[in-house]
């Protein structure tokens, strides 16, 4: 972030607090196509599964849906993240997508595999996925699918992201008075949180569930995927999805303990 954005003010004396929480961040923008590699970045479809490997299941045996795929060759290199290998995420077909909010970290009603090694050969890969059912309640309807595009930018910290206070100070907003509402208003006027990306703070409808979880400040913001009415893709009442890793596990490549979350208006 430049000085280009103009501040009123109140805001323009804390400049140096906010640019000083900048985190880079990889945008992401989906495009809706039926053509597509089975190892390509996407959002929705059927997944890269190399033979050989199990398909991700709940305990009851339901298979899980692939609600995205990050190839992280297609990817600009970012700090912290694999150069290679494909990330995905599952989740199930399920009202609460698969959320447990006793369990934020077991893997059941939803599921992060981690491929370091990716054929481009159909040849080498499960092409026949006439098992899975059609789903009913899944996030991205009809089948729908999505390539994506990456590209490369920072964010201040905001609002929702259980690290404000840390970084911007408690109450921090009641310090402007009666022009509170005004100067918050300005702050997310200025840095919208929404979207889709790797990395940079995460937005929430609701809270951070990160702030009471324990160890919680040490996961960062591995995915979020936000309510997207041009994909026709919502979160229950235009909500948005995250994912979360510790540092130390994002450093060995383990996704075991990912934290997903997801919440709505």
């Amino acid at each position: 972030m430049t000085h280009i954005i103009d501040f009123s003010p109140e805001l323009e004396k804390f400049r140096d607090k906010i640019e000083g929480s900048l985190k880079p961040y990889i945008h992401i923008t989906p495009t809706e196509t039926k053509d597509l590699t089975l190892w390509q970045s996407q959002f929705g479809g059927l997944p890269y599964m190399p033979k050989g490997s199990e398909y991700p299941r709940d305990s009851k045996g339901n298979p899980l849906f692939l609600l995205a795929q990050i190839n992280f060759a297609q990817v600009p290199e970012f700090e912290g993240l694999p150069q290679e290998g494909i990330l995905q995420f599952y989740i199930a077909d399920a009202e609460d997508c698969g959320l447990d909010f006793d369990k934020l970290t077991q893997q059941d009603q939803f599921r992060v595999l981690y491929f370091p090694d990716v054929f481009k050969s159909e040849t080498d890969l499960v092409t026949d996925f006439s098992f899975l059912p059609q789903p009913k309640s899944f996030i991205l309807p009809n089948g729908r699918t999505c390539a994506l595009g990456f590209a490369e930018n920072a964010m201040p910290v905001n609002i929702e992201d259980f690290q404000f206070d840390a970084l911007m100070g408690e109450n921090f907003f009641t310090q402007f008075g009666e022009k509170e509402e005004d100067i918050r208003r300005e702050y997310v006027e200025a840095f919208e949180p929404y979207g889709h990306r790797i990395g940079g703070y995460a937005y929430f409808t609701q809270e951070d569930p990160r702030s009471s979880f324990a160890g919680g400040e040490e996961y960062r913001l591995l995915l979020q995927i936000d309510s997207d009415p041009n994909i026709d893709l919502i979160w229950g009442d235009t909500g948005v999805g995250h994912f979360f890793i510790s540092q130390t596990d994002l450093g060995n490549l383990d996704f075991s303990r990912v934290l997903y979350y997801w919440d709505c208006h």
